[in-house]
């Protein structure tokens, strides 16, 4: 007889953490048996602890089985967190004398739930509170004491058939002591659950999570960055791109300098993105800025990821140009977002770049530079696939996207950390070049995915009115290489101003 197609799907639940709710596409399958596995102190007891602070919230009951830790230290971790743990009952399972191997347990049988005198008041206890969540914490000393693998799978067993028959869904801790390779657990759990924690030479563990295993549920395959804080585990999915899409209004948009348009071929358009590339000091930061600040003016909100520098520097020196930022950070338009790349995930990053577009309504982000960024990438393949994702969800997100590069070197020959200008849809290209004994930059448009761009190299200049392009060096030759040859009469900006600062 084929399955009635019509049957109404089993409400999933949650987790206790969103994000890896996100992840399973709602949550677990209720009445299931699920592994969580990692090293200590990865997060499976904060985990374990939100999965039934999360069910007492929707009115199940929980039971927390602890076998490696004491009653008063899972309080203690719990106030750390400002929980209450009242809210479900905690068992110890074992008693010292439980732990001595002279009391050794024998198999569990399907009909007999044995597993001695202790683990038979604990199964009365779930019969008598008939809990909906169950916690077990931790199968190592389950392992221990069954002192070889048959009987240890036996017990595992067993004690699933026990808990199926009482309708309850069940996390199993474990930490990873048993032999590498064994995958006993993975067999007979439901669905498993790896947490993992990196160690790098310089800045905090880096986290991370994945779905090893989940019976009939399509889930997000991968690892996805999570943070474990005061307050519990947030889980940061992995972004896929093309799981986003919205509609959005692709007229251009200005820069705010009407030669700066011109060179762009008319202006920024919605749903691209720009990269500034160019060696330090050479103005991209404030190119960045004066398009902001002209967004800004027409109330778009704007978020500014800053890499680089402090965020007192970027405010002074942008006043001083004729660009005051404040007054848009107090009218709550321009979010500015100083970040520590030693600190901070790549899917934390991407988690809050999403936050900004859905929840903050933000058209404009501006990520400066991508030199630090890449430092908080454990690889360049790596950053090169998030910024794809990142770049492609944007995009259709209708943001325009600015992004800083910086180049080693100042005259000649430079070079990149790593190549990203394929992945932009505008490319804007700045270099340093002397003339009569001044060391003047040039900027030109060398990509344009969206439009006819201007093909000529222009002079680049900041002053107290800002951004500032001069004529096309039509006169001049190796601009580009950082060596150029005068070969006539190209009148240069008018020295009437004095350039307050020169920054990348």
């Amino acid at each position: 007889m084929l399955e009635n197609t019509d049957k109404p799907r089993a409400k999933r639940l949650s987790t206790g953490i969103d994000g890896i709710d996100d992840v399973l596409g709602g949550g677990l399958t209720p009445h299931r048996m699920y592994l969580v596995e990692g090293a200590p102190g990865t997060g499976k007891t904060t985990l374990a602890l939100q999965f039934l602070l999360r069910g007492a919230a929707q009115g199940q009951s929980g039971l927390y089985i602890t076998l490696s830790e004491t009653r008063d230290e899972l309080i203690a971790v719990s106030e750390s967190h400002g929980w209450d743990v009242s809210q479900f009952t905690i068992v110890e399972l074992l008693s010292d004398e439980g732990l001595d191997p002279r009391y050794e347990q024998t198999v569990l049988q399907p009909a007999e739930v044995e597993l001695g005198e202790t683990v038979r008041d604990v199964l009365q206890k779930v019969d008598e509170l008939k809990p909906v969540r169950i916690v077990l914490d931790s199968l190592s000393e389950l392992r221990l004491l069954s002192q070889n693998p048959l009987r240890y799978r036996r017990q595992i067993l067993a004690l699933k058939r026990f808990l199926a028959t009482r309708s309850c869904t069940v996390l199993l801790l474990d930490d990873n002591s048993s032999e590498p390779g064994d995958l006993q657990l993975h067999s007979i759990a439901h669905g498993v659950i790896s947490l993992d924690s990196m160690a790098h030479d310089y800045g905090g563990n880096r986290r991370r999570m994945r779905i090893a295993k989940m019976r009939g549920i399509k889930f997000r395959e991968g690892f996805h960055d999570f943070t474990l804080d005061t307050g519990g585990i947030k889980v940061y999915p992995r972004l896929i791109a093309a799981e986003h899409h919205t509609s959005f209004n692709p007229k251009m948009l200005s820069t705010g300098t009407d030669r700066l348009d011109t060179l762009l071929g008319g202006g920024l358009i919605p749903g691209t993105s720009v990269l500034m590339i160019g060696p330090s000091g050479v103005g991209k930061t404030t190119t960045v800025v004066s398009m902001l600040t002209a967004a800004l003016k027409r109330g778009e909100r704007c978020i500014y990821y800053l890499f680089d520098e402090t965020l007192s520097t970027l405010l002074l020196r942008s006043k001083t140009l004729g660009m005051d930022l404040q007054p848009h950070m107090e009218s709550g338009l321009l979010t500015v977002r100083q970040i520590d790349p030693a600190e901070l995930s790549p899917g934390e990053f991407a988690s809050d770049v999403r936050d900004a577009v859905e929840k903050r309504g933000m058209k404009y982000v501006a990520i400066d530079s991508l030199n630090a960024y890449l430092q908080a990438m454990p690889g360049e393949r790596y950053l090169l696939l998030q910024m794809h994702e990142l770049l492609g969800y944007l995009n259709q997100q209708g943001i325009v996207t600015m992004l800083v590069l910086g180049q080693h070197g100042i005259i000649g020959e430079v070079q990149n950390d790593i190549d990203i200008s394929y992945l932009s849809d505008v490319v804007v290209l700045f270099r340093y070049f002397e003339h009569q004994g001044e060391v003047l930059t040039a900027i030109a448009a060398v990509k344009s995915r969206a439009n006819a761009h201007e093909r000529s190299i222009r002079q680049f200049r900041l002053g107290t009115d800002g951004v500032e392009i001069g004529e096309a060096l039509r006169d001049f030759d190796g601009v580009l290489t950082g060596l150029p040859s005068y070969k006539g009469n190209t009148a240069m900006l008018a020295n009437t101003d004095s350039v307050i600062a020169r920054a990348g």
